[in-house]
């Protein structure tokens, strides 16, 4: 017995359609979910839909539970929320939370997905991805009560960690970005707001999440002495140029890169990738993050959804697809 099932597929850079396939009966230890909402990474999705992943990084870049190879056709994304529709009695009729492609119905096994608490509503909770990298940022760089702390770039990742970071005792966060607009996102947040040439400088730690060289160059001159510079952003296939024969080597600084496929190292003997994501899906339960929920679209219309996102998504945050 199959049934059939509908998924968004990047077809080739720059074209994505839907196209159904079979979808067998859940096997021994696998749930059936249904989707109710996805969330699009627009960042990382983007560079996927425009076949920006570089050669040597395809297989590193694969995403759990996705089909075909990158450039394409290819099945990719990992924000995925879906009631339970057939599984274990503990998890039906449940909502889960699972790293999973757009795509209306599907089958995994249980121990990917981890049920949602109730008090999280069903369109922020797609933000746990997001949420569960800045976590990791923040660990990486070690983050302390009290630290001056730039983050450069207000999407969805950078914004998420300032809204983190604001709420350690005494910090002293400023979101940089160069769009004046985002300043009502930083209030909101509780955090400051700079544009790139009025940004703090002398900084404890500065978090660059723009996806741009010009943001890397921008957190090394906003660093104080021995201070770390965290480059969560993902470039891609677009090379990085840093000047480096400024202050660099007279302030010692340190370039860290942070990854979310990885638990920070300070944390890894005692925290799992399940404990973390648990982690994120409790902190959803703070309304102040629906800030970063900007708009739906549905999920027959995701091929030009991610077309409009990729090409023109610019001050964009995290759009949410919902299913019929």
């Amino acid at each position: 017995m199959s049934d059939v099932a509908r998924a968004f597929w990047v077809a080739a850079p720059g074209q994505g359609e839907i196209r159904s396939m079979p979808l067998a009966e859940p096997g021994s230890g696998e749930i059936r979910v249904r989707m109710l909402a996805s969330g699009i990474s627009r960042g990382t999705e983007a560079l996927v839909f425009r076949g920006g992943v570089p050669a040597s990084q395809h297989q590193a870049m694969r995403c759990p539970f996705q089909d075909g190879d990158f450039p394409g056709p290819v099945k990719y994304g990992y924000s995925a929320v879906g009631l339970v529709e057939a599984g274990p009695d503990t998890l039906v009729g449940r909502r889960v939370f699972c790293l999973y492609p757009h795509q209306d119905r599907f089958n995994l096994p249980a121990v990917a997905a981890i049920a949602i608490p109730d008090a999280v509503p069903t369109r922020r909770a797609v933000l746990a991805a997001n949420l569960e990298t800045a976590l990791n940022g923040l660990w990486d760089g070690a983050a302390m009560p009290g630290s001056r702390i730039a983050v450069i770039g207000a999407g969805v990742v950078g914004g998420l960690v300032a809204t983190v970071a604001t709420r350690l005792p005494g910090a002293e966060v400023t979101l940089v970005d160069r769009d004046p607009a985002r300043r009502a996102l930083a209030e909101a947040l509780g955090c400051r707001f700079a544009l790139p040439d009025a940004a703090p400088a002398d900084q404890d730690l500065v978090i660059q999440a723009s996806g741009t060289p010009a943001g890397l160059a921008l957190a090394l001159r906003l660093a104080g002495l021995e201070a770390t510079v965290l480059d969560m952003s993902w470039y891609g296939d677009q090379p990085v140029t840093l000047p480096l024969g400024e202050a660099f080597h007279a302030k010692r600084l340190t370039i860290r890169a942070s990854q979310v496929g990885m638990v920070a190292p300070a944390q890894r003997p005692r925290w799992t990738h399940r404990r973390r994501l648990a982690l994120a899906l409790d902190l959803l339960t703070d309304p102040v993050y629906d800030h970063f929920l900007d708009g739906d679209s549905a999920f027959a219309d995701l091929p030009e959804t991610m077309a409009r996102l990729a090409n023109d998504g610019a001050g964009a945050l995290c759009r949410v697809v919902v299913y019929p």
